[in-house]
């Protein structure tokens, strides 16, 4: 299920910075013939801070065989150009196991994480990256896509990201103009930019499944725009080929606070 997280990462093209703002997204997660997840996903932005939050659970028969819910929400300094992660919490629940992770940052560089599985407390001391990186954690590499997407209205961009244990590059481009449809899960129809995002140079030797996955899974994403407030939104998610068939995030409603 961890592997659905990248995913939601991606739902962070939102508007500018002239003022506090709060986008929440509620999504429906298919895969292949399956109704695999709901999401609630909630992205909170000024000129001086960020947020981002998920809820990512199981859904249908995805839900019977394997329950399973998590919270993710990470939250940061914004100075100028500079987006500094500050704080990374994480709470996942199973039929059999409750996990948390928290990281410590010092100038949005992560030193340490205290982890626990079922209430038993591990902590891991980071490295220093062996080479430069744009940021330390895959949301602000998000956020900061928002950011350049709301100030010059294209996706093109690469970031080099090192969470203290792998390192990796987080391609995103433009990928044309379609007409979406609204159908039985998505209410939106209309015109919507489309991008990609590809994670590329993972230097790993672990088997986190999430990540060979992303790397190797190019996400596409469309944005549209709210006619009300005119606030950017993501419309659809979706990756071609999955050990299940096809993904899609679907844009069930979308709900706007400023």
């Amino acid at each position: 299920m961890q592997k659905f997280v990248t995913i939601f990462f991606i739902c962070l093209i939102f508007p500018t910075l002239s003022q506090a703002f709060s986008i929440k997204h509620d999504f429906f997660i298919t895969v292949g013939i399956f109704d695999a997840s709901k999401t609630e996903f909630t992205y909170t932005l000024n000129n001086d801070n960020y947020k981002v939050a998920s809820k990512v659970m199981t859904n249908g028969l995805f839900n019977t065989i394997y329950p399973f819910e998590a919270n993710y929400i990470t939250s940061g300094k914004i100075n100028d150009a500079q987006m500094t992660t500050v704080d990374y919490n994480y709470e996942a629940k199973s039929k059999f196991n409750t996990r948390t992770k928290k990281v410590y940052y010092r100038n949005g560089t992560p030193i340490y994480q205290i982890s626990a599985k079922n209430g038993k407390e591990k902590r891991k001391e980071f490295t220093l990256s062996p080479t430069p990186a744009d940021t330390f954690d895959l949301q602000t590499v998000i956020a900061k896509i928002a950011k350049q997407y709301n100030e010059v209205s294209f996706c093109d961009s690469t970031l080099k990201v090192y969470d203290g244990k792998r390192r990796f590059d987080v391609v995103f481009k433009d990928e044309g103009t379609d007409e979406l449809s609204a159908d039985k899960y998505s209410f939106y129809s209309g015109k919507a930019s489309k991008c990609s995002m590809h994670i590329k140079k993972v230097l790993s030797d672990d088997d986190d499944e999430l990540w060979e996955f992303s790397s190797n899974k190019p996400i596409y994403f469309w944005i549209a725009k709210d006619k009300k407030s005119k606030h950017p939104f993501i419309a659809k998610i979706f990756i071609k080929d999955t050990p299940l068939g096809e993904l899609t995030a679907h844009t069930t409603k979308i709900t706007i606070e400023e």
